[in-house]
């Protein structure tokens, strides 16, 4: 599977922008997941969204401001981020856990199986 991250970018504080993550093929109990480094730090989760059933999980700092969806005929899935932040400066990832049957949500980078190039997202004050 190969993941093409795109859409990243520079914006003032309280912008918006909107990641777009391309799979190559993804399957229906697969997740695909969101997740951020930003400089000096370790990575960390964003979100992730269930590819079947379409539910999302989202790390306490953006629950509210970032929206994760999908195209399921496209096989992307999106970052829509609103009322960005400094903090939220980062290279933003996307990654597939290739599930064969339903699964729970898990945020633990470790269980990703493919990961895309990053996009680097920068907030300016």
């Amino acid at each position: 599977v190969q993941l093409q991250a795109s859409g990243g970018g520079s914006v003032q504080a309280g912008g918006s922008l909107r990641l777009s993550c391309a799979a190559s093929a993804i399957f229906s109990q697969n997740h695909m997941g969101w997740f951020r480094q930003a400089p000096g730090k370790e990575r960390e989760f964003v979100g992730v969204i269930t590819w079947r059933e379409g539910n999302t999980d989202y790390e306490d700092s953006v629950r509210g401001r970032f929206t994760i969806s999908r195209d399921n005929a496209k096989n992307t899935m999106y970052l829509q981020m609103n009322s960005l932040k400094p903090e939220d400066t980062a290279v933003y990832y996307c990654a597939v856990r290739a599930t064969s049957r339903r699964t729970p949500i898990n945020r633990g980078l470790s269980v990703y199986d493919y990961w895309g190039r990053g996009t680097l997202v920068t907030v300016s004050s």
